[in-house]
């Protein structure tokens, strides 16, 4: 047998799906077996596998059992003659895997080899190639030398940024996203590592690969789709602990003790330096825009407050100015929360719904107030006014400045192109309009791009003039339509000259699937199922979910009596308070169900008023919820089942 592939997955269904749907094509004419181990994923990618890959072996773990162990499982059972570790965000070229194979034929000192990568914009991956991470290497990368200088033999060893990116090279470390050895190097330095649980045992093995005589390999004449990052998010911090740690784990294990240590504390500087760094950007980029809002409803406030006293000769408790103001704009700021005004892309409208309401709540608290904190009408009306204009400008002013989100020019709504037939324009169309705001859709037909080896000018100048002209926010490549060695050749042409998103919709799939840019995980639009976890719809729940917790600890002693004193009661309201359950939830869709809908909190009742023992009736019931869900769906349901609040 020629090759071996094996795909280690960990809930990442639709881009497995897309992945494997590439390789069966890969391996028309190829001697070759297919792996997928799954890591006990909960999203459905074990029976999509087995509903439409039959030819797929499929080892299903009961644990997750981390990377490295998960490979080693199929790799010990493998019969190619070369094993290639591939991984599941990725999409690979119709002849990808027999040009790699030729290559390795004819290079018999090829133990291992890479390709060329590029991510879901079209943009060349530098970890294509990489050289050993040694102490001054990582020292380098650590400190942004590497990037500074990328193209330097001395500081960019790294990702060996030197190397042409077109040609033929020895390198060190092959990635684990393609990595292709011979099966008796393998056997010669052994599997990967099983003491890196993710990350790192891609690096350790390759090394061993090169003390073990062999040569590693970058091989750019062809390229594959790699979606980094969809299975771990790397802007966490707990992506920081693991990966450095694995780091650590590698230099313990191969370099000299005295080298060991400066690495280690090297690496150790860089995660609490990343993990500071992480911490600080997630708090900034949530809380910024609230407390400039906040800052400057407040100090104008305090400003006009002072101006007003001097032309009514009037003078206000300074202590109850600063609780009264504070208070006010803290109350805009949260209106403004839960009316959408901080979700992007932005919607000026939602900011200006979310003070009115902010006001309308102040105004009836105001009246309900002793008269000595009554202290001033005009200055809830002022507030309000000065709130809407502060927290527009704030917009305009983000967006002046270009922050992503934040753009008003044509803010939500998108222009996209599709690259196929019309039929496949009519099935996508639908399916965009149930995930964004459609402004335009145009079409170019495939059949320009199909054939040849290499596109020429003219062909390519058409479809980058009619993404210009047309200013296309994003291209849609039909894969019924175009293959994926022509997907990827346009996604690399088209990216060096546009600024445009790409994705790619799988023949009868009901989804798309891509992503933006290598430091963004991969994004699908997926038809009809997500509505219930809409940001704007997360909110609302959430803010249900809350007032009638606090309605309920405003009643509790008459529930508890009512409910015959059952403690039910108590526990529900307040595990809702704190967040950790929903009041209304699916039918019948507990832990283990085969089918699984968009994820939402455990719930008290479900939204059917009786047990439904059908599932197929169950089913349709929770897609409809899922699908069109409403804050008064769940209002309903509460209402009618008050009594299960404590059953």
């Amino acid at each position: 047998m020629d090759i071996s592939i094996i795909i280690v997955n960990y809930n990442v269904e639709h881009f497995l799906e897309q992945c494997l749907k590439s390789v069966r094509l890969a391996v028309k004419n190829i001697d070759a077996e297919v792996f997928v181990v799954d890591n006990i994923s909960i999203d459905g990618s074990v029976d999509m596998v087995k509903e439409k890959f039959p030819e797929v072996i499929l080892i299903e773990n009961k644990d997750n059992v981390g990377f490295s162990k998960a490979n080693n499982q199929a790799m010990r059972v493998a019969k190619g003659r070369y094993l290639l570790l591939l991984n599941p965000d990725t999409v690979v070229e119709e002849d990808t895997f027999s040009k790699t194979i030729k290559f390795m034929d004819d290079t018999p000192d090829c133990g291992g080899l890479g390709v060329k990568m590029i991510d879901g914009k079209g943009v060349f991956l530098p970890e294509s190639k990489r050289g050993l991470p040694t102490p001054l290497v990582a020292f380098y990368k650590i400190f942004g030398l590497s990037r500074v200088f990328p193209k330097s033999k001395r500081f960019g060893r790294y990702h060996l940024g030197y190397l042409p990116m077109e040609e033929v090279n020895e390198i060190e470390i092959l990635s684990g996203a393609y990595m292709m050895m011979r099966k008796e190097a393998l056997d010669k330095v052994g599997l990967l590592d099983e003491d890196f649980f993710m990350y790192g045992e891609d690096i350790d093995l390759s090394y061993r690969i090169v003390l073990g005589g062999y040569k590693n390999y970058y091989y750019p004449k062809t390229s594959i789709i790699h979606y980094k990052g969809e299975s771990t998010k790397k802007s966490s911090v707990n992506y920081v602990f693991v990966f450095y740690n694995a780091m650590i784990i590698f230099a313990n294990k191969h370099f000299s003790a005295k080298n060991a240590k400066v690495f280690s504390f090297l690496i150790n500087i860089a995660i609490y330096l990343r993990a500071g760094f992480a911490i600080f950007s997630r708090v900034l980029k949530n809380l910024l825009v609230p407390f400039l809002d906040f800052a400057l409803i407040t100090t104008a406030l305090f400003i006009v407050s002072h101006f007003y006293q001097v032309y009514k000769d009037l003078i206000y408790d300074p202590y109850l100015l600063m609780i009264a103001l504070p208070s006010y704009g803290f109350v805009w700021v949260l209106f403004n929360y839960f009316f959408g005004g901080y979700d992007k892309p932005i919607k000026l409208l939602n900011s200006v719904k979310g003070i009115v309401a902010g006001s309308a709540f102040l105004l009836m608290i105001y009246g309900l107030l002793p008269k000595d904190f009554q202290f001033s009408r005009f200055m809830l009306l002022f507030g309000s006014a000065s709130s809407i204009i502060l927290v527009l400008f704030v917009r305009w002013f983000l967006s002046l400045l270009k922050i992503d989100g934040y753009s008003l020019d044509d803010a939500g709504k998108k222009r996209f192109l599709i690259l196929g037939d019309e039929d496949e324009k009519e099935r996508v169309l639908p399916l965009l309009k149930q995930t964004t705001t459609v402004s335009f859709l145009g079409q170019l037909s495939p059949t320009e791009y199909e054939q040849g080896e290499v596109l020429d000018h003219g062909k390519l100048a058409k479809l980058s003039d009619y993404i210009y002209i047309n200013k296309i926010d994003e291209v849609i490549f039909s894969a019924k339509n175009l293959s994926s060695q022509r997907i990827i050749e346009l996604m690399s042409n088209i990216s060096a000259a546009k600024s445009v998103d790409f994705k790619i919709a799988q023949p009868d799939s009901m989804y798309l699937i891509g992503s933006n840019s290598i430091h963004t995980a991969g994004d699908l639009y997926i038809l009809d199922l997500n509505t219930i976890n809409t940001t704007k719809n997360k909110r609302v729940k959430r803010l249900f979910d809350f007032s009638v917790a606090i309605g309920m600890l405003v009643c509790l002693p008459l529930l508890f009596v009512i409910s015959g004193f059952n403690l039910k009661v108590i526990k529900n309201t307040f595990m809702v308070l704190v967040g950790k359950k929903t009041w209304v939830g699916y039918v019948g869709a507990k832990e283990g169900s085969k089918v699984k809908y968009p994820k939402i909190k455990p719930w008290v009742m479900s939204i059917a008023e009786t047990e439904i023992s059908a599932e197929d009736v169950a089913h349709k019931l929770n897609l409809i919820y899922a699908k069109d869900y409403t804050v008064s769906k769940d209002v309903t349901v509460f209402v009618r089942n008050l009594k299960k609040t404590w059953q």
